[in-house]
């Protein structure tokens, strides 16, 4: 049997609190975040104290001792841990929705029990390998292969940039079948590596000299390991099927970390706003403030809209490889709000924002990667835009305010924003109108989100103040698409054009 914890008897708010009160302590109380946060790993005793209260139990399944892999408890507790620290949520993001959530769903039986139970009772840790250095969007160009020896299989290659280098106890490990001619397979194999086992011992080359985030390890990791055959993940089609679930699942589950780290830039800014005093007034009373704050409060509100249908769709009882429009558009969207809230905070703060302890400039150096891993938000707006137009070219219509009437992720919208979007797409546009268009389209999809958020009860005022955020948003947004231009970079561009020859 699986020891019993204390966590599993809680209700879900007393379980909360408890992280909180415990967070708090382990920050403030026993260590001071603003010295710590800077170093690289977190603070031993931190860690330890915050994992005793087995936060990651709530992605665990109930059968074997954990709160039962509730999403709306795992979005509780990234909401919780980013209100005092993006790198702690991210730890915890890694390991319910790239580790433990996928090994509930696809490992074998006879393997889950030991590895849940190491979680519970040990504090172990898990990550996922999918980035390679030749290879880092192009997933499916990855060149670590595995070969079936006997009951094992034998996987080599490199891969770096995982969150938790050096540190997990377990690994996801992604690789392609290799044949006896040496051939790569199409699909993808995932596999359970457990670090712990002498076969299965993973090499850090090189550990990154990561920007942000200090608290994770990143690195370069050498794959050289033997993992028994009953470790490998169960796909219910095929591995690339699998793999999407698991993205899609991990950018849905997004605004989780989106939630406290914006409330907290909120609560930071109408603080400041509210004690700064500026020509006899406080600084909340100038209209450009207002407006800021304004922002950052429908971004707080659009990402509750998205943690409450995040809470209902993205299970592990649901298969989510084909939801990567609704998938594309939050991550996207959560995480561009996420750094924009910091660069307002930051900017309202004045020049105490400029220090490198202010909880601004920490905010916008862990939040930026946010926009580029599990997908560059560039890359995702344009996937986004073309997935939509394929569609659109399959019904023979490409209006966009009929494909936002008659589509489920956005019909309850639809008229809101009929004037602005009541236009025919090109199919032949460039880039960089892709990039925009799908910036609209996960704007109006968030709107959805909003809406239906108000149905259930949420503050009306909020409800319509973020709707008309995002109606300002895509009106500019759409002024950007309509707007002509080639320009382009100038390669070669040295000769006359330095300024002090024409002086």
């Amino acid at each position: 049997m699986v020891t019993s914890n204390i966590a599993e008897h809680l209700s879900f708010s007393e379980f909360l609190s408890a992280i909180k009160k415990t967070i708090h302590s382990a920050f403030y109380e026993k260590d001071n975040i603003e010295k710590f946060i800077q170093k690289r790993g977190f603070p031993a005793l931190v860690l330890r104290d915050i994992m005793a209260k087995n936060p990651l139990s709530v992605a665990i399944p109930k059968e074997y001792g954990g709160r039962g892999a509730k999403v709306k408890e795992c979005l509780g507790i990234l909401d919780t841990a980013s209100y005092e620290s993006l790198p702690l949520a991210l730890t915890f993001g890694i390991n319910i929705a790239l580790f433990l959530e996928p090994v509930a769903k696809y490992a074998q039986n006879t393997v889950k029990k030991g590895i849940f139970d190491r979680f519970l009772t040990q504090q172990n840790m898990g990550g996922l390998m999918i980035t390679e250095p030749d290879f880092g969007s192009d997933a499916l160009g990855m060149q670590t292969s595995n070969i079936k020896m006997g009951e094992s299989y034998h996987i080599k290659g490199t891969k770096h940039w995982q969150g938790l280098t050096g540190m997990a106890d377990y690994w996801l490990m992604t690789s392609r079948p290799q044949d006896q001619h040496g051939k790569l397979g199409r699909d993808i194999d995932f596999f359970i590596c457990d670090v712990q086992q002498p076969q299965q011992a993973i090499k850090v080359e090189e550990y990154y000299n990561n920007l942000g985030l200090y608290p994770i390890p990143y690195g370069k990791n050498s794959i050289d390991i033997q993992v028994p055959e009953k470790y490998k993940l169960e796909p219910e089609t095929t591995g690339l099927k699998l793999m999407m679930d698991l993205l899609h699942r991990s950018r849905l589950q997004f605004p989780g970390m989106g939630m406290g780290f914006i409330r907290r830039m909120l609560d930071e800014s109408i603080k400041h706003c509210t004690t700064r005093i500026v020509g006899g007034k406080p600084l909340i009373s100038l209209d450009q403030v207002r407006h800021q704050i304004g922002r950052i409060q429908s971004a707080f509100t659009i990402c509750s809209a998205m943690c409450s249908r995040s809470s209902i769709i993205s299970g592990i009882e649901n298969n989510l490889a084909a939801a990567a429009i609704e998938a594309n558009s939050m991550k996207a969207y959560i995480t561009d709000m996420m750094q924009e809230a910091a660069q307002t905070l930051t900017q309202l703060s004045g020049a105490n924002g400029y220090k490198a302890e202010s909880v601004g400039s920490r905010a916008i150096i862990d939040s930026r990667p946010f926009q580029i891993f599990e997908g560059s938000n560039d890359m995702l707006y344009t996937q986004l835009s073309e997935m939509v137009m394929k569609i659109m070219t399959k019904k023979k219509n490409m209006n966009l305010a009929d494909f936002f009437k008659n589509h489920e992720l956005t019909k309850n919208v639809s008229d809101y924003f009929k004037n602005l979007v009541d236009f025919n797409l090109d199919t032949k546009i460039p880039q960089r109108k892709i990039v925009d268009l799908g910036k609209i389209i996960s704007k109006v999809v968030a709107a959805d989100h909003v809406v239906q958020l108000g149905a259930k009860g949420f503050r009306t005022d909020l409800i319509n103040d973020s709707l008309e955020t995002i109606k300002h948003e895509i009106s500019m947004l759409i002024s950007s698409y309509r707007f002509q231009t080639n320009v382009s970079p100038t390669e070669e561009y040295k000769d006359q054009s330095s300024w002090l020859s024409f002086c």
